[in-house]
């Protein structure tokens, strides 16, 4: 690891998260990150592995940057991409401002008198001065064609805010990246997970000797490259010049018309799934480099969730919400997804019990049965240490019940880590979690035993730590981890300039997303910006049920373990919970026990799940080519074929990524016209 390739890793986590604010909400292009992997970031990669470098390694003596190098800025900047958008930054500033607004625009806000739940410090202070820090965050400071200052952004407005959340955010950020440390040998070595992402980014790098990747001399590989990366140009110049060209090319068929086929498929909602019917080449050829019985789980599950939930509808059951609203009502899906993540947990522990409880008799000073390296150990350290100090601020701070603080953050915890595990796996790169921790504790404790304010805690918790996870932060971390290792590049060294990444990405990201919002204005109107009443409305909701049981005064008094004795469950909450809970644990087994076990239990983490639909048919189309290629061209011919699909990755990245390139030069060229919006990924 040397000193320049952790410059620039820092350089490059900073470039992220500095302009993805203005690629996503002033260019309106492919989101900057929008996944775990990012197009940005691959599509840069490609693009400088594939031209720049050969060039590089012709001028200079010492061949330009090594393998070793590249993986670390790499790794720096992927872990980066969790900070400015869906993770975090796309709704951060909206729900620290946007209360004040709607609590003079939404009636029942005042009547229940929400806004006194609100620990102080936790949103952005408008006394000083509203009109400046309210409503130039939605109308914006800027004064027709003059640029607005940095230093007239209202910053001291938003010191207390951040004071308040940074420290809780990077301490649950900091136990993340500690136990993807310790999960990292026993998946990579001992269980031999095929991480499909990191085997496409090392397929990129260039040999230890300096010499460009193979891949790159492979005539496979740019005609994948050629063929996906002409489809994209092609469809983005019909977007400028429609009347020149032939008109767009297809990437997806609308199918919906054949849920009619079928009363159960159509009543359980198939004709919505159908009309999301879109190829992406990117899962394509994920699929081709999977085990044939996870790509078609990840391809058939949506269709299965959809006769499952037609089925309930024939009976007059809904799988939506019992109380409450999206995302953290207590709902049939949410439930069951949260019940497979915990069962899918449940697995890990299992299969790697030893290995575990070896780090952590380790990390406790104790002799363990079998050798665990150092990384591990203090990996095992620093997450039990910075839990702890997430379980104490929470506590302190906020007013959460040391209790409920301490299994909120092991919630989180305990879904991301199955995310990494996902990734890892699978290379599912598009995860959306349907469910949240605070929607479990809710069922396991009541309103009753939690009252409004524990709730609307953990709600404000989950909207800044735990909403959109398509792009969270484990995953990042757990395939970077892995992407070093192979490099040869130490683990431990790479966690620990890892959460430096995070510092500096929260550290220039947060003041150019503010500046950007504060120069334009918010749309108001904008999904990520009404999100900001969530937390409000679904507490209002509870007090106001509550009230008509007549227990409203009584909830939430009892405090600390007294408020165990309080429990009362939620009966059909808990019952799907488990069910699918016991649905992974089942598969798992039988997969373990039959090779030929045709299905595998991820299909249950992501069958109700926006993801699931939008990848299900693109890989299937995947699974089928593998099939076909395996059963009639033999183990040959689809080792021949990996650079074709390494060439349908890279033609997708880039062209993503050459768009955005070209936006960037004509809104600069322009003057500051918005480009023509385009996307080739899942909004």
């Amino acid at each position: 690891m040397t000193v320049r390739s952790v410059i620039l890793g820092l350089l490059g986590a900073a470039f992220v998260c500095s302009y993805t604010y203005f690629n996503d909400w002033i260019m309106r292009q492919t989101m900057f990150v929008g996944n775990f992997m990012p197009i940005s970031v691959y599509g840069l990669l490609v693009l400088f592995l594939a031209v720049a470098y050969p060039l590089w390694r012709k001028l200079t003596k010492r061949g330009g940057l090594q393998r070793k190098e590249l993986a670390v800025i790499l790794v720096l900047t992927l872990v980066s991409c969790a900070i400015p958008g869906a993770n975090l930054l796309r709704l951060f500033s909206p729900a620290l401002i946007m209360p004040h607004r709607y609590e003079r625009t939404e009636p029942g806000w005042k009547q229940q008198e929400v806004m006194k739940l609100v620990p102080e410090g936790m949103l952005a202070d408008i006394s000083q001065d509203e009109s400046t820090v309210l409503d130039g965050y939605t109308r914006g400071l800027k004064e027709a064609s003059d640029t607005l200052k940095f230093s007239e952004v209202p910053w001291k407005a938003w010191r207390g805010p951040l004071l308040f959340w940074v420290p809780i955010i990077l301490s649950l950020w900091i136990a993340l990246v500690a136990l993807a440390v310790v999960v990292h040998r026993q998946w990579s070595d001992h269980e031999h997970l095929p991480y499909p992402i990191v085997t496409f980014t090392k397929s990129l790098l260039p040999e230890e000797d300096g010499r460009p990747s193979p891949v790159f001399g492979n005539n496979l590989f740019w005609l994948g490259l050629a063929a996906v990366l002409g489809i994209h140009l092609y469809n983005y110049l019909n977007l400028w010049f429609p009347n020149v060209l032939f008109g767009k090319i297809p990437l997806g068929v609308d199918f919906s018309s054949l849920a009619t086929l079928s009363d159960t498929f159509l009543k359980g909602g198939g004709e919505q799934l159908l009309q999301k019917f879109t190829l992406y080449f990117t899962v394509i050829a994920v699929a081709y480099f999977l085990p044939k019985e996870v790509s078609l789980s990840l391809g058939i599950g949506p269709f299965i969730w959809i006769f499952i939930a037609g089925i309930f509808a024939t009976y007059g059951v809904g799988v939506g919400g019992w109380q409450g609203t999206w995302p953290f009502g207590l709902q049939m899906d949410a439930m069951m997804i949260m019940g497979a993540y915990f069962g899918m947990l449940a697995v890990l522990l299992y299969t790697g019990r030893q290995y575990y409880t070896a780090v952590f008799r380790r990390a406790f000073g104790f002799k363990a049965s079998e050798p665990v390296e150092g990384a591990a150990v203090w990996g095992a350290r620093f997450f039990m240490l910075a839990m702890g100090f997430f379980t104490v601020y929470a506590a302190l701070l906020m007013g959460l019940d040391w209790p409920i603080a301490l299994l909120f953050g092991l919630g989180c915890v305990a879904v991301y880590l199955v995310m990494g595990r996902l990734l890892a796996e699978t290379g599912l790169f598009f995860i959306v979690v349907t469910g949240t921790p605070a929607t479990l504790l809710w069922a396991v404790f009541g309103a009753r035993a939690l009252g409004p304010g524990t709730l609307f805690l953990m709600f404000m918790l989950c909207l800044i730590l735990f909403y959109d996870t398509r792009e969270a932060l484990m995953p990042y971390v757990v395939n970077g981890l892995k992407l070093a290792d192979d490099c040869k590049v130490k683990v431990g060294r790479t966690a620990f300039f890892a959460v430096i990444a995070l510092m500096v990405g929260l550290g220039v990201g947060i003041p150019a997303t503010l500046y950007f919002q504060y120069e334009r204005g918010v749309d108001v109107s904008l999904w990520k910006v009404e999100q900001a009443k969530r937390p409000f409305n679904e507490t209002i909701s509870i007090m106001q049920r509550l009230d008509a049981q007549g227990q409203l005064e009584e909830a939430g008094q009892a405090t600390g373990l007294a408020r165990f004795k309080e429990m009362a469950p939620h009966r059909n909450g808990l019952i799907a919970f488990v069910t699918a809970a016991g649905l992974v644990i089942v598969f798992s087994g039988l997969r373990l026990r039959f090779t030929r076990w045709p299905l595998h239990p991820v299909m249950f983490l992501v069958w109700s799940t926006y993801a699931g639909d939008s990848f299900a048919q693109s890989f299937l189309a995947g699974w089928f080519i593998k099939m076909g290629i395996t059963r009639f061209g033999g183990a040959g011919i689809y080792q021949k074929c990996k650079p074709l699909m390494f060439g349908l990755i890279a033609g997708e990245m880039l062209g993503g990524m050459l768009p955005m390139i070209v936006s960037f030069i004509y809104f600069v060229a322009t003057g500051g016209t918005i480009p023509k919006p385009f996307s080739i990924m899942p909004g």
